[in-house]
């Protein structure tokens, strides 16, 4: 049975559900992960969680170290990842509310770390599809309930702000679907470090493009945001034991097979050192 991360975006900071639970600080070379990981089971599921924004929600988007905790799921034994984040919608018929299984993303953030990778060890992988059919496979059959949609482009904006009218005319312009601020480089770094990833975008609001809901009001965002951090537990609890035991197909971990370009000779010891978790299968 493999181990299967979670990214608990705003309004998910734990996992109640999981047994055997304990909060254990993982270190990596990248620097300080949001917080501790929690390590449990959801039946013979092995589980560890860790809160992207911090238990408290401490960290703003802008200064998560991605990095780091794609690097720390990686060192915890984690073979796929699965990512809840707090979204706007760009579509009138995806109200608050609903769950939109991201296939795609527009990255337009300006942070500095969107690799593992640089000088003395280049490497370019493949996101041209960057989310895992399988997990997705299996979120949806969890859903319940839930008002779901499977399939979606995801723009990812720096923000800590909201969204000006221009610019959520803009996204929707891109063709994008949801609007939000955390999925990206974590995807990036999840696909360098050889992870199954999936993301669940959490509907709160309609952004601010709507006639009828011109701006994005934070006291309503977090109203949606409790309900849909209920949801998101429950369809957890539902989907993780259905996902561990069957192997990916989809080529999530060779996705760095023939990625990396810099010859063995003149490759940098310190960043391979630092790569040993991410990408020692292939150093």
């Amino acid at each position: 049975m493999s181990t299967i991360g979670i990214v608990g975006g705003t309004g998910l900071y734990h996992l109640d559900a999981l047994t055997d639970q304990v909060w254990r600080r993982v270190d990596s070379p990248f620097g300080e992960p949001s917080d501790e990981l929690l390590f449990g089971r959801l039946g013979d599921q092995r589980v560890v969680f860790l809160p992207r924004h911090g238990r408290g929600h401490r960290i703003p988007p802008h200064e998560i170290n991605f990095r780091a905790n794609i690097d720390v799921l990686k060192r915890a034994g984690c073979t796929s990842v699965i990512s809840v984040s707090a979204v706007g919608s760009l579509r009138a018929d995806l109200a608050p509310g609903t769950f939109v299984l991201v296939d795609q993303f527009i990255d337009r953030t300006l942070r500095p770390h969107k690799t593992f990778f640089g000088t003395g060890l280049v490497a370019h992988v493949s996101m041209a599809h960057p989310v895992c059919g399988r997990l997705l496979d299996g979120l949806q059959a969890a859903r319940g309930d839930i008002a779901m949609v499977r399939g979606g482009t995801y723009v990812v904006m720096e923000g800590p702000q909201f969204s000006s009218f221009a610019e959520s005319k803009m996204h929707q312009g891109f063709g994008a679907d949801v609007v939000g601020m955390t999925n990206m480089p974590e995807a990036k770094l999840a696909r360098e470090a050889e992870l199954c990833y999936a993301s669940i975008a959490m509907v709160t609001d309609f952004d601010c493009w709507h006639p009828d809901h011109d701006h994005v009001n934070v006291a309503d965002v977090i109203r949606v945001m409790h309900s849909n951090a209920e949801h998101a537990r429950a369809l957890l609890t539902r989907a993780l034991p259905t996902l561990g035991s069957e192997l990916c197909a989809k080529g999530c971990h060779r996705s760095l097979e023939h990625a990396v370009l810099t010859a063995k000779e003149h490759r940098d010891p310190e960043l391979v050192a630092r790569l040993s978790a991410v990408a020692g299968r292939v150093l």
